[in-house]
């Protein structure tokens, strides 16, 4: 189909989709394992998972968030080797929770300061109700065979990912909502359904997210609204940066992740962007080279923005983390797992 437009996209090329997982040196190497999750089944008593969870947790070392509501669980969590099997047993042992899918990453370091489990209306926020991901939800395509479907000109590929994180890296023609949440999505499409319909026919629409949980949710609402050829790809951008190999690839740039790593590349080793503690912006080394830069004080996305006293708090706040990384702990306090390093001790960015 012509596209017209935000629907505007360029044609990928076709590349072999032939797949290669063999983890990289780098990764085999570093102390940390990280797993990132998400199950969509009904939890009648959604306080008892929680107070499981966060117990567990605390008792294996394990730091990270996870969200649990009705609807299932989703988060993020990084541990020892030993400690990220015992809570994912756990995990799988809740109810509906035995196909627990989870993609794995490494880290030098544990990429959060805490464990935090906390109880959610949705564990992914769209707030469309009605939608039910398992019964609804788009078709999946395994990632060797991603590069096919979005190389079709008559695909439309979506990124349903917020503005900052598709700034640092997206699929090769994919279109930008330009959301800064995922609430915004629903609207977005339906703002722009009627250029879909000028075309004179159903597009055939392919959506992609980090881990593949926001997905789950866009693929349903897009289908509720009467548009049923939509795919998505399985395992998300995490999964595909994990098996595709690089020469393969029509992943360009890096990927935002919701940890200290800030982002990872393909073979999920570590990327080079750092975090702003200020305002969370993704920098680049470009972005830490600029005047406007002072770590853990400003970046030049909102140096213009801040007052003298945030300065002087968020200066602070940056002290008390330095002087917490050269005492062999974590700035809340926290000790470290056996074996984890500080991001001092493993190499900053």
């Amino acid at each position: 189909m012509r596209a017209c437009g935000r629907f505007q996209r360029r044609v990928a090329s076709v590349t072999d989709p032939s797949l290669s997982s063999a983890p990289s040196p780098l990764q085999a190497e570093l102390p940390i394992r990280v797993a990132a999750l998400y199950h969509f089944t009904p939890f009648a008593d959604v306080a008892a998972v929680r107070e499981q969870l966060l117990a567990a947790c605390h008792e294996l070392g394990i730091r990270g968030i996870l969200l649990v509501a009705h609807e299932g669980i989703n988060g993020t969590i990084a541990g020892t080797d030993a400690a990220i099997e015992g809570i994912l047993a756990i995990i799988r042992a809740l109810p509906g929770c035995a196909g627990l899918e989870v993609k794995f990453s490494r880290a030098p370091a544990l990429p959060f300061h805490r464990m935090k489990v906390r109880i959610k209306r949705e564990i992914v926020t769209m707030g469309i109700e009605g939608l039910d991901p398992r019964r609804d939800v788009g078709h999946y395509v395994p990632p060797e065979d991603w590069n096919a479907l979005i190389s079709d000109p008559d695909t439309i590929v979506i990124d349903t990912r917020n503005d900052y994180e598709v700034a640092i890296g997206t699929f090769r023609g994919a279109i930008d909502p330009g959301t800064k949440t995922f609430r915004e999505f629903p609207q977005w499409f339906r703002e722009r359904r009627a250029a879909l319909e000028h075309e004179g026919r159903t597009p055939k629409i392919a959506m992609f997210c980090t881990g593949g949980i926001r997905c789950e949710k866009a693929t349903a609402f897009v289908r509720a609204e009467g548009v049923e050829d939509v795919f998505h790809l399985q395992g998300g951008i995490l999964k595909y940066l994990e098996t595709v190999p690089e020469a393969r690839s029509l992943w360009e740039g890096e990927c935002f992740v919701f940890d200290q790593r800030v982002s990872v590349g393909h073979g999920l080793a570590p990327g080079t962007f750092d975090i702003c503690h200020a305002c969370r912006t993704p920098l680049s080394a470009a972005d830490r080279q600029s005047p406007d830069y002072e770590e853990g004080v400003s970046c030049p996305h909102c140096s213009a923005e801040r007052t003298e006293a945030q300065r002087q708090r968020y200066a602070e706040r940056e002290r008390q983390i330095q002087l917490a990384e050269s005492r062999g702990v974590h700035h809340m306090g926290l000790p470290l797992p056996v074996g984890a390093k500080t991001p001092k001790e493993a190499g900053s960015k």
